[in-house]
């Protein structure tokens, strides 16, 4: 079974390390598209929520202090939602559409973090396959 809880990470970090490329390599257009949405400066936080999902993706896929990875990868998750993909202003129906997927998605993924958050405080150094045990003890 623990093979499966390391399948599980990796799926799940996958969305947040190609996004964090995505940011790192592309801060041009992504500070663009951010300044868009109403976050300024856009460059700044781009950079900050580019190494963010990079820090707390390779420390879920690693094994390494995976509750602050969780807690990074939450937090990114629900600044998202609610910065950039604010889909209750939008009047045309297409972007509304969109906008609330994207919004849902990242709710989902504060979800799935928040509760990876919960396992691995709830298992402690019995958690699968991980390099460290949590930073936080939380009994």
């Amino acid at each position: 079974m623990d093979v499966v809880f390391l399948i599980g990470r990796i799926l799940f970090v996958a969305v947040f390390l190609g996004s964090s490329a995505a940011h790192l390599s592309d801060r041009g257009a992504m500070a663009g598209y951010a300044e868009s949405r109403g976050v300024r400066p856009g460059q700044p936080a781009v950079w900050i929520t580019g190494a963010q999902i990079l820090i707390g993706g390779l420390s879920v896929l690693l094994g390494v202090w995976m509750d602050v990875g969780a807690i990074l990868l939450a937090l990114f998750t629900l600044s998202t939602a609610l910065l950039m993909h604010r889909f209750w202003p939008e009047k045309d129906p297409t972007t509304r559409q969109q906008e609330m997927i994207q919004f849902m998605k990242d709710i989902a993924l504060a979800g799935a973090s928040l509760i990876l958050l919960f396992l691995v405080w709830e298992l402690g150094d019995a958690t699968p396959l991980t390099l460290t045990d949590p930073l936080f003890d939380v009994d």
